[in-house]
């Protein structure tokens, strides 16, 4: 069964060119484009892993991030913050949300599939399975 990433980012291009090139490894994607959304579907569906931007509208990635990993039921879910904010101006706040990892955008999506594979503990060039 493939493993499911959602995506919560509120640039179109982006939901669109990360959600393909995700569903072409082989994950499950969902998509959404606020924080209130994401929460939602998180508490739902609980994904495997969760690429959250920090701009959102409403809930700020920051505040998905901190409920995410602050809720026992929750706290099993990978968190990685994929930004346009360079984490020189708020790597205190990342590990306090506990997020796993984070990415700069733009970035490789070879390199965006590997955090994602060493989040969920696939082996590197493993399909999303």
């Amino acid at each position: 069964m493939p493993k499911k990433i959602l995506i919560v980012d509120d640039e179109a291009d982006i939901q669109k060119l990360v959600g393909l090139r995700l569903r072409k490894a082989g994950y499950d994607v969902e998509v959404v484009g606020s924080g209130l959304a994401a929460i939602e579907v998180i508490r739902d569906q609980k994904p495997d892993l969760v690429l959250l931007d920090l701009r959102l509208p409403g809930v700020d990635g920051f505040k998905v991030c901190r409920q995410i990993k602050e809720d026992p039921a929750l706290k099993h879910i990978s968190v990685i913050i994929f930004t346009a904010v360079h984490p020189e101006t708020v790597p205190q706040q990342i590990r306090q949300c506990q997020a796993d990892d984070f990415i700069l955008k733009p970035f490789q999506s070879e390199d965006l599939l590997e955090r994602i594979r060493q989040c969920l503990g696939e082996a590197p060039g493993a399909p999303g399975e």
